[in-house]
């Protein structure tokens, strides 16, 4: 008998090998087809990919025009994804985004409710500065990113699979913004921070994007595909090292640990969920960087966009300067010794 279940093993551990060096092929691609669109900014790409990828939903925070939204139409273009995108204001109401009722009359006059749907009915929705909408219409929309369906007059609505969000936040404009709770942004799997460009590749920018004609990039897989590269990427297999670096990471990043330079700095830390979304975003950037298993340079590349939206600086360490991405450099910088 054990014989015949070592067999079933291997032949299983063939068929993820050849599954994940398909997907490899599929990701270079994706990324191929990105930079004729967005040039540079690979972090930024990779980041945000990596979060589609790993099933789960992205914020972007940067200053305005750093092609935030250019990137998210071009992720949805790339993937084949029916995409919407929403513009947040103060005024916008939760039912803007998940859809209401609306009251029918046929020719007999009789009356009858009719749902019509929200752009959240979408698998790739953009939320465009979402910080700027109100905690009631912020909520509706997390709580949808949460659970992956709505629910109008008792009736419940399944979004569409795969479903993500995207959203962008501008960290400069604090007049008339409301910034989402601590416990709502554990619903993003990674905050990818988007900086300025670099030289060469603002130089391209400036003479591609301003002549007559721009580049516009093709769909590389579809729907289907990327829910099947979801599931792969849970399959993968990850070792007791690179799990152990990411509970060590993890825990290290909350105060009472027993890491001394935490306890002075930080007010709280990651929960759970960090762990989590570091499990997913690792096996992802394996393969994104053309691997078949991850590694702990995977934890440590990941550790900024999995803790920085998890953890909060004491006022102290606020005084001080400090940023929660100082703290998250430091707890790598000792993890690595």
């Amino acid at each position: 008998m054990g014989m015949i279940k070592s067999t079933e093993t291997s032949l299983d551990e063939q068929a993820i090998i050849a599954a994940a060096e398909k997907a490899l092929n599929d990701i270079a691609r994706i990324r191929e087809e990105v930079s004729k669109v967005i040039f540079g900014q690979e972090s930024v790409v990779e980041n945000t990919l990596l979060a589609v990828l790993a099933g789960g939903h992205a914020l972007l925070v940067g200053v305005p025009g750093l092609a935030k939204t250019k990137l998210v139409t071009t992720l949805g273009a790339v993937l084949g994804l029916d995409s919407n995108r929403v513009q947040f204001t103060p005024d916008l109401m939760p039912s803007d985004i998940i859809g209401s009722e609306v009251m029918d009359q046929d020719e007999t006059g009789r009356r009858s409710f009719r749902f019509v749907k929200g752009p959240v009915f979408a698998q790739l929705l953009m939320a465009d500065e979402i910080n700027r909408a109100s905690p009631r219409t912020q909520s509706a929309l997390l709580q949808s990113m949460q659970e992956y369906h709505v629910t109008i007059a008792g009736q419940r609505y399944d979004l569409p699979a795969p479903f993500h969000v995207l959203a962008t936040q501008n960290p400069l404009e604090q007049e008339g913004t409301y910034p989402l709770p601590e416990a709502q942004l554990d619903r993003f799997l990674l905050q990818v921070d988007v900086d300025y460009p670099e030289l060469a590749d603002e130089r391209r920018i400036l003479l591609e994007t301003t002549g007559l004609s721009e580049a516009t990039p093709q769909a590389v897989i579809d729907a289907a595909r990327l829910l099947e590269i979801q599931q792969l990427i849970r399959q993968m297999p990850v070792s007791d090292g690179v799990v152990d670096a990411i509970l060590s990471l993890v825990r290290s990043a909350r105060p009472g640990q027993g890491n001394a330079s935490t306890d002075k700095h930080v007010a709280w830390g990651p929960g759970p969920r960090a762990g989590q979304a570091m499990m997913l975003c690792a096996r992802a950037r394996a393969l994104y960087e053309g691997r078949l298993a991850p590694s702990i340079d995977d934890v440590h590349a990941l550790a900024e966009p999995v803790l920085e939206h998890r953890m909060a600086l004491t006022f102290a360490a606020r005084a001080e300067g400090m940023s929660v991405r100082d703290v998250i450099a430091g707890l790598v910088k000792q993890s690595r010794t």
